[in-house]
């Protein structure tokens, strides 16, 4: 389990706000900012009894590397990541449930911006759950928390000792487990996406670890027409999820 100790932007504040406010211990909001969007992140503060305090933008601008857009949440230590352990109970029950499962999978995504914007993508295409490594990738930073917009407050991020182990678990519960990767024969247009499903992407530069791509039960490549021979991984990551979840509304 993982503890945040701040959260800023105007965005993901909010979300914490209304999902969370529990969570929130302080609220730091720029002094001679009086815009709506702010007075109203502040009203709902005082509702919720959360202490204020207006400090000036260099104090601010101190505390995180980003744009904090004039409002920092400080947030009491809170399960966000979770353990295997988790993804097996959670996902048991939705397959008792009648449910489909849709996973994402990140191997060695390391830049937290790709892994706050892969959980915003993944969040709204669907997913149940993110699951990445112990080792070898970003962990969930207010900057990732930021970049999600939300989502990472109400998508579970598993992670996992073992992927391949992870991997193979899934498949005997009946997922399909397809991953990402360029030498790929079939594109993601050709490919049946909608049963239950775990997309698997790869580390940006790198792509998957061998024994991640032998794991998967196929292998899916976005077409390039251009001379640029990949995407980054949020990118292709939202270019997957969306292709499935077209294919599961249809």
């Amino acid at each position: 389990m993982e503890a945040e100790e701040v959260v800023f932007g105007l965005h993901a504040v909010q979300a914490l706000l209304d999902g969370s406010p529990k969570r929130i211990q302080q609220l730091l909001l720029l002094k001679g900012r009086n815009d709506k969007r702010l007075q109203s992140i502040r009203s709902i503060g005082e509702k919720h009894s959360i202490p204020v305090s207006i400090i000036t933008r260099e104090k601010l601008d101190q505390m995180v590397q980003g744009n904090h857009q004039g409002v920092i949440a400080i947030t009491a230590p809170v399960a966000e990541v979770y353990d295997e352990a988790f993804l097996k109970s959670r996902l048991s029950k939705l397959i008792s449930e009648g449910e489909t499962p849709f996973l994402l999978v990140l191997d060695g995504v390391t830049d937290p911006h790709n892994l706050g914007a892969c959980i915003r993508s993944a969040e709204a295409a669907g997913i149940q759950f993110v699951v990445v490594p112990k080792d070898n990738s970003a962990s969930l930073s207010p900057a990732a928390i930021k970049v999600a917009c939300g989502a990472a407050q109400v998508l579970p991020l598993v992670r996992v000792t073992n992927l391949s182990r992870t991997l193979e678990w899934l498949q005997s519960q009946g997922v399909w487990v397809v991953g990402a990767a360029g030498e790929a024969q079939q594109n993601h247009y050709q490919m049946d996406l909608k049963g239950p499903l775990a997309i698997v992407m790869g580390a940006e530069g790198k792509g998957l670890r061998r024994l991640t791509r032998e794991r998967c039960d196929s292998l899916i490549r976005i077409p390039m027409m251009g001379e640029v021979s990949s995407l980054n991984v949020s990118v292709a990551t939202g270019i997957c999820l969306f292709e499935a979840l077209r294919q599961r509304q249809s």
